[in-house]
């Protein structure tokens, strides 16, 4: 057989069925600090499907592909000229440039023989903190597995990389604002009903982190933020930034109002924020990333240009001149809403129905062509299966600074699967050929 770069990632990823996750060692992780005991002895109650038993395999070749893709993606996106297109269509609370770049981006791609393929761009990524947790709970099962493991000695590392992140983000607010750099001194995590969310956990996570390193940290809902004389406060804490998790990009819903006018005035940090959704994740955007002429029309160099139509899989808008097309051609296409988020309203072109078709062109869809998503082998019980996985890159100003993956069966990503949820990415060497490892691999059984 081919030698192939990617064939031991491949190999494992298919035969090897062990599972790495210490369930104790992630108890005592997600219960580092006592606040955190009460989430930690609950969770596989309240969130059985959040983390798979399995790790996932990644070549070298594929992470340094994947870090590659970003790179030209965050560049590209970073244009004046790119700027200068997209923004005249986007609301008017995205117009301003605050200073943040935005926190915690995530870029999804599915692994194909033909490299890394970009489905999904999201601003409010959420999962890095519980991904940085599930990472230092991993079994070496075999030998296999310490090249993987030793890919990820930087863990310790990982956290105050987060929290600068942040302390960064500030500084570009207070720089946009002519002042001089300061200390970060307190945040508040935002979401609606935060603690019914069903990311709560890592919520309590970063707030517990943040106070750890001398921030104070507040989780709430937006309703709860009040404007007074020029401070946002959370109860009687003074904000000087926002975790922003909210899914209202533009933030104009009127529950919202006390945050949109702390932004727009500049009185609070806010991250991520509307100005970076709309040059980032509007999915019209997926369109144009993979439109060699539009590429060059904006200036993008080069090999940017090569890295990205590589990368970006070919998709359109869905309207009354090409839908009789796009229904001829839908077994090969995914359909997305243009505002979704989520999964939410997402169609694999073999399963519409006529009625389902008409709602899509009665609403604001992009047809983007499908790129199945690889399988892991894994042991669910007694039986033997097959899940799908994407991988996500959490990244901040172009820099990849996690991997993870997420494990499920259905058309899209989800926490419902037995079996399934984030699963941890081990970096393998490239090489050796499936057929030269199989002879020695011992993972065929549920642990090794």
């Amino acid at each position: 057989m081919q030698h192939t770069p990617t064939a031991l990632a491949d190999a494992l990823n298919h035969g090897c069925r062990c599972q790495t996750l210490d369930a104790a060692q992630l108890q005592r992780e997600l219960g580092r600090d006592a606040g955190l005991r009460d989430v930690a002895d609950t969770l596989a109650l309240t969130h059985p499907h959040l983390f798979s038993n399995t790790a996932v395999f990644a070549s070298q070749a594929t992470v340094q592909a994947v870090q590659a893709a970003v790179a030209a993606l965050e560049r590209t996106l970073s244009l004046p000229a790119w700027a200068q297109q997209v923004l005249p269509g986007a609301s008017a609370m995205a117009q301003a440039d605050h200073g943040p770049l935005g926190v915690f981006m995530g870029y999804d791609f599915h692994i194909t023989p033909q490299g890394p393929q970009l489905i999904e761009i999201n601003t409010n990524a959420g999962g890095a903190m519980l991904n940085a947790v599930l990472l230092r709970a991993q079994a070496v099962c075999c030998g296999l597995m310490n090249p993987a493991l030793n890919a990820y000695r930087n863990m310790a590392t990982l956290e105050d990389e987060f929290v600068a992140m942040f302390q960064a983000e500030w500084d570009l607010f207070n720089r946009a604002r002519g002042q001089a750099p300061r200390l970060l001194r307190s945040i508040a995590i935002v979401d609606e009903a935060p603690q019914s969310q069903y990311l709560a956990p890592e919520f309590a996570l970063f707030a517990e982190l943040f106070q750890r390193h001398g921030i104070q940290a507040v989780v709430t809902d937006p309703g709860m933020l009040q404007l007074r004389n020029g401070v946002l406060y959370s109860g009687a804490l003074a904000l000087d930034l926002v975790y922003n998790r909210l899914t209202d990009f533009d933030l104009s819903d009127p529950i919202h109002a006390a945050l949109a006018q702390a932004y727009a005035k500049d009185v609070v940090a806010v991250t991520p924020h509307p100005r970076a959704h709309a040059l980032r994740a509007n999915k019209q955007h997926l369109v144009t990333l993979g439109q060699a002429a539009t590429l060059q029309a904006l200036g993008v160099p080069p090999a940017d240009q090569q890295t990205l139509l590589a990368t970006v899989p070919a998709c359109e808008r869905v309207s009354a001149a090409n839908a009789a097309a796009l229904w001829e051609q839908r077994k090969q296409l995914f359909f997305k809403p243009l505002d979704g988020f989520g999964g939410r309203a997402v169609y694999r072109g073999d399963k519409l129905t006529k009625k389902v078709w008409e709602q899509i062109q009665q609403g604001d869809y992009i047809a983007q062509t499908l790129v199945p998503p690889p399988l892991r082998a894994m042991q669910v019980g007694d039986a033997a299966t097959e899940l799908k996985f994407d991988l996500r890159a959490y990244t901040y100003a172009g820099h990849v600074q996690l991997l993870a993956a997420r494990t499920y069966s259905g058309q899209t990503t989800n926490f419902r699967t037995e079996g399934g949820g984030f699963a941890p990415v081990m970096w393998v060497p490239d090489g050796p050929t499936p057929s030269r490892l199989m002879e020695n691999l011992p993972c065929h059984a549920s642990s090794c």
